[in-house]
């Protein structure tokens, strides 16, 4: 099965991330912040991928290592879960659009971490959150899990929308490029024989 576990502990953080990329998109998900466990939970429930993660993080200084710190450890966990990459499609794209948002993500699931982010949210704050720490969380989890990610905004006006349609945009994305592969279940998906 491809499932991981990750723990991660630090002055800052205490972390423990479950997930299994053949799941049904089941989650508990508890951080302390209530808008990110909700995108976290957007994640799951689109990519199918089931998650539980955990979080006692230092929320009285602010939000920020908690939620990098998630997008370290969920990243971990995706790229231990994924193993040799053997059988999936490796590609996957999403164009998600959610109310006046308009979202595209693709990815490539290369081993070569990379982000292009063009989002561009207009308020600072989504209730409490720091709109800032939804690029941070991606930058996070794009380079833990090997990811290359592109995330690009082409409508939208209320910051909420914008972020919610990136989160599921991308938990599309992974979706499409985890799946097995039917005509080539039993290969690396490159020329070169690994990833």
């Amino acid at each position: 099965m491809r499932t991981a576990k990750i723990t991660r502990k630090t002055a800052e953080t205490d972390i423990s991330v479950e997930i299994n990329l053949d799941g049904t998109g089941r989650y508990e998900n508890a951080t302390g912040v209530g808008f990110f466990d909700h995108m976290l939970d957007q994640l799951a429930r689109h990519s199918l991928i089931d998650m539980t993660v955990r979080c006692d993080g230092d929320l009285h200084i602010d939000d920020h290592h908690t939620v990098e710190d998630v997008g370290i450890a969920l990243g971990q966990a995706l790229r231990e879960a994924v193993g040799d990459k053997r059988g999936i499609r490796r590609y996957g794209a999403c164009l998600l659009p959610m109310d006046d948002a308009l979202v595209r993500a693709a990815l490539d699931i290369s081993g070569r971490p990379y982000l292009v982010w063009t989002l561009e949210l207009p308020t600072s704050k989504i209730g409490a959150f720091d709109c800032e720490l939804v690029r941070e969380f991606f930058q996070a989890f794009s380079t833990h899990a090997g990811l290359t990610l592109h995330v690009d905004q082409l409508a939208g006006i209320n910051s909420h929308h914008i972020a919610e349609a990136a989160f599921k945009s991308v938990a599309r994305a992974l979706r499409e490029a985890l799946e097995t592969d039917p005509r080539k279940a039993d290969a690396i998906p490159s020329t070169k024989g690994s990833l």
